[in-house]
């Protein structure tokens, strides 16, 4: 019998002779960054370590673009926001110990929304690991066990011959469906060795597909076909898997009213006849879902807010697609899809039968009319005149990345996105402080179009750091910094509790004057001038701050009761 066999590349003359004689002055850092750029990388974030020198000493061989931030964690939501950008995987270079840990909260983020990002941090020499106590600089008994909670896979080098491979199988980790950050993990002595290695070219790590079982899919178009009252909820998986053009086509052939979730804002248009919107925390969407005879989850867990924090019961049923297993099927019983969002709805465009509802414009029509009625009652003026300034100041398609502030939790809801990867927030891990440096990572990725970060006071004092970053490398990031002087929505949520707040009032600085002492243009704004000075700030080039001193108030919860 006979076997047919995959071919063998052998190497060519040129190819055989670098490999013989590699360039002198290499250390294991190069096989780092040559790896990084083999891959396809072309921008790196980070800061620089004791432990991690080697890497940073090689990138001043390398072609690859380093952006620099002040603080580990900060740097870790502008690789974040790179990511969500690209779709690469954006590396990010950190050292041992302090500096590693650093980053866990921008990592869990990244976790949470699905963003690649390839971290890879120095260890202490490679004599001490294993878990002894050896008193090296940054020692932790098991360092990696840090990470394993947090991020898609933990790789660990013990040579110099497993950065390469090691680095590669990172990539394919962070780019496999569904995304999201790893965690790769050098010693200090072999990332400073001198390395006899020939220099790496093209490794492959290619993402691996992940397709729908066809049979699945099958009794899926068949639910969606012969539904009466179908609705789709659209998380942040069809923004990733860069779906929304299936999804627009889907709910269209079979005239189904689509809500996204705020991790998936801008998977389908705002302004669509069949556009709920985001209205997820209002009981008359979630009624509306309820109602729903067959309804279609996909690229989302219907998690807490989601799901109107956890209020949400569906009657109908339920058809889940969903890329992270740990997600499916997890909040309610479903027809459950193990798929990334794209090939499973092409899967389905391809099976659905078209079905008509001339109803099904005016049903979401009147659902929004309900939404609308309800705040109308609640004197939210102010909040929905400055979200209406903010969205008129951005120019279509420049990306905006907000903080948790009550500004950003209105605009889970009520911010017309205007494009499918434009609007970002942290609201997957809920961490203070994303906006700004991940605005930074955004611009570094695509320096052609002005960029947005909203924070409130509070958040704004995570990341006051970067400033600096941004003057340094020029990015283009207007920052609306929203001042009422301390943790707002916290001393909302603690008043209605507790009839009190306690540790939510904060003593700030003259933002405009501190940014000023970056370099930053700054200025301060009103609620009557909001649009205009912002559109000014983000038509000029460079970072520049807008602090407008205001005090907001969310719209009343309906999950209560």
């Amino acid at each position: 019998m006979s076997h047919d066999h995959d071919p063998v590349l052998l190497p060519t003359a040129a190819q055989t002779e670098a490999a013989l004689n590699p360039p002198p002055g290499r250390n294991g850092g190069d096989l780092v960054v040559e790896t990084l750029a083999g891959l396809g990388a072309t921008t790196v974030f980070g800061l620089p370590g004791q432990h991690a020198l080697g890497m940073f000493d090689a990138l001043g061989r390398s072609t690859l673009r380093y952006v620099g931030l002040r603080v580990e964690n900060n740097a870790g939501f502008a690789a974040d926001a790179y990511g969500r950008i690209t779709g690469e995987a954006a590396p990010l270079l950190l050292s041992t110990g302090p500096g590693a840990l650093t980053s866990l909260a921008a990592l869990q983020e990244a976790a949470a929304a699905s963003a690649p990002v390839l971290a890879i941090g120095s260890q202490i020499p490679a004599a001490g690991l294993g878990g002894g106590r050896h008193g090296y600089l940054h020692e932790l008994p098991d360092q990696a066990a840090s990470f394993r909670g947090v991020v898609k896979s933990v790789h660990t080098v013990r040579t110099q011959s497993q950065i390469p491979s090691a680095v590669a199988a990172a990539w394919k980790s962070a780019l496999t469906a569904p995304h999201g950050p790893v965690w790769v993990e050098i010693p200090q002595d072999v990332l400073l060795a001198p390395t006899p290695l020939p220099v790496v070219t093209a490794p492959d790590a290619i993402p691996e597909d992940l397709a729908p079982r066809p049979e699945l899919t099958a009794l899926a178009a068949h639910l969606l076909s012969t539904a009466a009252r179908p609705a789709v909820i659209a998380g942040g998986g069809v923004v990733r898997a860069d779906a929304a053009g299936k999804l627009r086509l889907l709910a269209e052939k079979l005239d189904a009213p689509v809500v996204t979730t705020f991790g998936g804002k801008g998977a389908f248009p705002w302004k669509h006849p069949l556009s709920l919107q985001s209205w997820l925390e209002d009981r008359h969407t979630t009624d509306f879902l309820e109602d729903a005879d067959v309804l279609l989850v996909v690229g989302s867990g219907l998690g807490e807010l989601s799901s109107n924090y956890h209020t949400f019961a569906p009657r109908g049923r339920v058809i889940q697609i969903e890329a992270d297993l740990g997600k499916l099927e997890s909040n309610h019983p479903a027809l459950g899809i193990h798929a990334d969002a794209r090939l499973a709805l092409g899967a389905l465009l391809d099976t659905v039968t078209a079905r008509t509802d001339p109803m099904a414009p005016e049903r979401v029509r009147a659902l929004l009319a309900r939404v609308a009625e309800r705040l109308a009652a609640q004197e939210l003026t102010l909040e929905q005149r400055l979200l209406d300034s903010v969205r008129r100041a951005l120019p279509d398609g420049s990306p905006s990345f907000w903080d948790m502030t009550i500004l950003a939790y209105w605009a889970w809801s009520a911010f017309d996105p205007r494009g499918t990867n434009t609007m970002h927030s942290a609201q997957g891990a809920g961490g203070l402080g994303y906006g700004f440096p991940a605005a930074l990572g955004a611009a570094a990725a695509d320096p052609t179009r002005p960029v947005l970060a909203v924070s409130g006071d509070g958040g704004a004092l995570y990341s006051i750091a970067e400033l600096a970053t941004a003057r340094q490398y020029d990015l283009d990031v207007t920052w609306l910094i929203v001042d009422d002087g301390g943790y707002g929505i916290l001393r909302e949520y603690m008043t209605d509790a507790f009839g009190r707040p306690t540790g939510t009032e904060l003593t700030r600085p003259d933002f405009v004057a501190l940014a000023e002492s970056f370099g930053v243009p700054g200025v301060r704004t009103a609620p009557e001038t909001l649009r205009e000075d912002l559109a000014k700030a983000l038509s000029e080039p460079g970072p520049s701050v807008v602090v407008l001193p205001a005090v907001l108030r969310m719209f009343a919860p309906t999950h209560l009761g």
